[in-house]
């Protein structure tokens, strides 16, 4: 009997014991203190209270085919008088080029109640309508006040006679990883659909363009999901849910708030954004190009080209510099430079220091205004569309590691417009253009001077690079 007691008394005292612990623990994590609470009891109230101000994307964009339909001559057999022609045209356009109307739908959130609303620049680009559908049914035709493709952040506005919900912005600096987070948007059209997880990184560089610097995250996002919130337990916006890996589970990506607010805030001045900008292309120096450049244990980024008559080049920076600081900040790599001289004023003086030969120079840079494109920076960095239909850019290191080119040399086609003799010839975004009639290309100057000698021959005929397929010659004329 009483080693009965006793071995109640001991297990009792262990329970108790255990007890304390589980409290201790639960308390000191409930302490205003903690940075990060450990489980959430639940999401109910959280999505209850930021849901209202979560909205539905609906566009509808014209979609037209790359030529003439049912004709494929280009002649009308019934003259002025077609007497299909209504029809064909109520069908096809009035170019006889077929048109459908193509659907899409994404997620965005409200921040300010008179009706301002943000989204992904790919869920509205090119769209013909855009309606705004929030929790409780309301619906509204939504305007663009600009876009920003390059961070693909995108201000609608929508002309309710009431107030409308809004949600908070919170800190995707003071976000940690680790940290729990809530996405709502409508995944495959599924409006309000909620889901949970944790950020699972920060500073992610994914070759989506200059200004990778994803927060990645674990809680479910699917096609449709582009656009909304993704949140911290204050019901705070900290992040923008923007992609996607193909196939891939529990890998999502969201623009840091922190940096879309800045572009929101001009997005809605001035229906733009506007960018400093030096006109160097840089690499990170690591591993033998810092023992090579006698860099070795320091920071910094190597510039790899200077665009002529860009502000880089009147400072006095040469190729094969190492930026080592701007303003007294130390330079670890080239996202961080191309980072901080974006968020500079046009006019601005930076001070800038550089390794050159094993010395340290401090040069001036008055900031410029970043082009739109890459393809835009300046005439000898590019060629625009021309009768051609299509622009190309000097390679630069960041474009090199998108299109998995490695160390290549020539020049990359940008942008390629639909229905122009490129498209027709065959030629992509993404191309690497080698060379011209067995001219070696190394630059879009040199480009541009070999298609007009040899545009008037017996054509053109281009040596391209393209990912995954290889080397192959496309006939542009």
């Amino acid at each position: 009997m009483t080693r009965t007691f006793r071995l109640t008394r001991s297990i009792i005292i262990v329970m108790m014991t255990g007890l304390l612990l589980v409290s201790g623990f639960l308390i000191a994590n409930a302490s205003p203190n903690a940075p990060v609470p450990m489980i959430p009891e639940n999401f109910s109230s959280l999505a209850d209270t930021v849901s209202p101000a979560i909205v539905h994307i609906r566009v509808e964009k014209t979609v037209k085919t790359g030529g003439p339909a049912m004709n494929p001559f280009g002649m009308n057999p019934f003259g002025n008088n077609n007497p299909f022609k209504d029809h064909s045209e109520k069908f096809f356009g009035p170019n006889g080029r077929p048109e459908f109307k193509q659907p899409g739908l994404g997620s965005g959130f409200v921040i300010d109640k008179n009706g301002y609303v943000v989204t992904n620049n790919h869920v509205v680009e090119g769209a013909d309508k855009i309606k705004v559908v929030l929790k409780d049914e309301r619906e509204y035709d939504a305007k663009i006040v600009g876009r920003d493709p390059v961070t693909d952040i995108a201000l609608l506005k929508v002309d309710a006679k009431e107030s409308l919900p809004t949600v908070a912005l919170g800190s995707s600096d003071n976000l940690k990883v680790g940290e729990w987070v809530m996405a709502i948007g409508s995944p495959f059209g599924l409006d309000n659909t909620v889901t949970a997880g944790i950020v699972s990184a920060k500073g992610r560089v994914i070759g989506s363009g200059p200004y990778d610097d994803y927060i990645q995250t674990d809680a479910s996002i699917n096609p449709g999901n582009s656009g909304g919130p993704l949140l911290n337990m204050k019901g705070e916006v900290v992040g923008i849910n923007t992609m996607i890996i193909a196939g891939g589970q529990g890998i999502g990506f969201a623009i840091p708030i922190d940096m879309a607010e800045k572009v929101i805030k001009q997005l809605k001045q001035n229906g733009e954004v506007t960018r400093g900008w030096f006109g160097v292309s840089v690499q990170d120096v690591k591993g033998d190009l810092a023992e090579y450049y006698g860099a070795k244990g320091q920071t910094g980024v190597l510039v790899a080209a200077v665009t002529p008559g860009d502000p880089a080049e009147k400072a006095g920076i040469k190729a094969q510099d190492i930026i080592t600081e701007v303003n007294g900040k130390k330079m670890t790599s080239s996202r961080d430079l191309t980072t901080l001289v974006a968020g500079l004023g046009v006019g601005d003086k930076a001070e800038v220091k550089v390794l050159r030969d094993g010395e340290t120079k401090t040069l001036e840079v008055e900031i410029g205004k970043r082009p739109l494109t890459l393809a835009a920076a300046g005439d000898k960095q590019q060629e625009n569309d021309g009768e051609y239909g299509f622009q190309v850019s000097e390679l630069t290191p960041e474009m090199a590691e998108r299109y998995n080119l490695g160390n290549a040399n020539g020049i990359i086609v940008v942008v390629v417009q639909a229905g122009s003799k490129a498209d027709k010839a065959g030629i992509e975004e993404g191309d690497l253009i080698l060379e011209v009639n067995h001219g070696s290309v190394d630059s879009v100057t040199q480009f541009k001077k070999l298609l007009d000698q040899n545009k008037k021959g017996a054509g053109i005929k281009l040596l391209v690079k393209r990912m995954n397929a290889g080397l192959m010659v496309i006939h542009l004329a």
